[in-house]
């Protein structure tokens, strides 16, 4: 909560003098300069009447401007965003608080809040008098098609005088942040092959036949606990073993966003780029719900949560929200590259230990970026694409090329043992993660990794 000391706008001295005489409204104004005209008519006229017309017209707002500067008020303001988070599309409810802490009452107030464009106009609202210790509530609503961050504020209050010749403003200090993430689609619960052994990760090989305690019995060291002595083992090796507890691997995720500018065309909701940001956040969320730690990695080589981790474990805790939340919170201010190609990407996978299960989204491809993907492949268990195709119109079939070019393009990620589908403009990435699962892609892939190698 924001608290405003003295009238709006005042700063003290001359200087709060001089802004007050800044915030004469029109009709101030007219009021002033007709009572001027009035009164240097009245002199050279030499009427009396006119000169006390003159005179009124002219104090009047002069008048206003002083009692309204002296005029001392504590306002207190409040902003409540709910939720903070909204997908595109969504909306959002703002409450605003506002009361009177001083012990005079108000006059006529007017609530603004400073609001981003694309956000819509900024709400106003008109406050009656307030009296000490009063307290005015009042909502709006806000919605946002286009992914990003906004911020929101600060509140601003308005303060005039009866007759509305002056209006002071002043704003409050609070800030507030409207994240608005990508629109995500629910996914069937598919294996996609690598959800559950992949490359560098062993989620729970033995933790059915051992318990989450995993025995794996080592030989003793001095100074090794005796109460880790493994009998059964012991007397099967001939010397001391110990129980060497191994905390099981959990399965891992790496979904790939292309953000090259030079991959995609058009701009807006419904841009191809818009779609793959979607889809990306759709597949996070997805391999986090069925418990994958999951990270996100864009062409530039930048990984999300650090090149060295995954995103923390899921469900209804906090650490699962957490891990969501970050990923969603960095593919809301997501935006094109300037980057030529695939290769730090690669790099970036090639340095860090490994993908798992690798889900990319990748714009139009030319000859070498294809190849560049395909040696991705070596640094995942299971990989599975969704390539952008360039033609202007749909793709006849979901998962299915619509130009030759892109045909050749799946055929060398297909050869390199990728589970690879053409996207076209609108396909339910829900009908593509079906195909992607399907037995017929997984033979695809098998095939090309096979004609590869031959």
């Amino acid at each position: 909560m924001s608290v405003l000391s003295g009238p709006p706008g005042r700063t003290g001295g001359r200087g709060g003098l001089r802004a007050a005489f800044g915030g004469l409204t029109t009709r101030g104004r007219s009021f002033l300069a007709a009572g001027l005209a009035a009164a240097g008519c009245a002199y050279v006229l030499g009427q009396a009447d006119l000169l006390r017309v003159g005179l009124l017209l002219a104090v009047l707002p002069l008048v206003c401007v002083v009692v309204l500067h002296l005029t001392r008020h504590r306002v207190a303001g409040s902003r409540q965003l709910s939720p903070a988070r909204v997908p595109a599309g969504g909306e959002a409810r703002v409450d605003l608080s506002v009361a009177n802490v001083s012990r005079l009452p108000t006059g006529l107030l007017m609530l603004q809040d400073r609001l981003p464009y694309v956000l819509g106009p900024r709400p106003r609202f008109v406050l009656d008098r307030m009296e000490p210790g009063a307290r005015r509530e009042v909502s709006y609503r806000i919605r946002a098609d286009l992914r990003g961050r906004y911020p929101l504020g600060p509140l601003q209050l308005r303060l005039t005088d009866p007759f509305g010749m002056c209006e002071l403003t002043r704003g409050f200090s609070a800030h507030d942040t409207l994240t608005v993430v990508p629109r995500t689609e629910t996914l069937p619960p598919l294996r996609l092959g690598g959800e559950t052994a992949g490359h560098g990760d062993g989620s729970l090989r033995s933790l059915a036949l051992a318990g989450e305690d995993d025995v794996i019995p080592r030989g003793y060291r001095h100074g090794d606990d005796l109460r880790r002595v493994h009998w059964r083992s012991t007397a099967r090796h001939g010397e001391l073993m110990v129980r060497r507890e191994e905390q099981p691997q959990r399965a891992h995720a790496t979904v790939l966003l292309d953000t090259r500018a030079i991959a995609y065309a058009g701009a807006g909701p419904d841009a191809p780029f818009e779609w793959a940001v979607s889809a990306a956040a759709s597949a996070a969320l997805h391999l986090l719900e069925r418990g994958l730690a999951v990270r996100l990695l864009t062409d530039t080589g930048t990984i999300v949560p650090g090149p060295d981790g995954f995103g923390g474990p899921t469900g209804p805790g906090p650490q699962g929200a957490d891990a969501a939340g970050l990923l969603l919170d960095t593919l809301a201010v997501v935006d094109h590259s300037e980057e030529d190609g695939l290769s730090a990407a690669y790099d970036a996978l090639r340095t860090g230990g490994g993908a798992g299960l690798l889900v990319a989204f990748l714009g139009t491809l030319d000859d070498e970026q294809a190849a560049v993907a395909a040696r991705m492949r070596q640094r995942a268990g299971t990989a599975v694409a969704f390539v952008l195709d360039s033609v202007s119109r749909p793709v006849p079939a979901p998962g299915r090329p619509g130009s030759p070019r892109a045909a050749d393009h799946l055929e060398v990620l297909r050869a390199a043992g990728w589970s690879a589908l053409a996207v076209g403009p609108g396909t339910p990435l829900a009908a593509l993660w079906r195909l992607a699962a399907s037995p017929e892609a997984r033979t695809a892939a098998a095939g090309g990794a096979a004609r590869g190698r031959a």
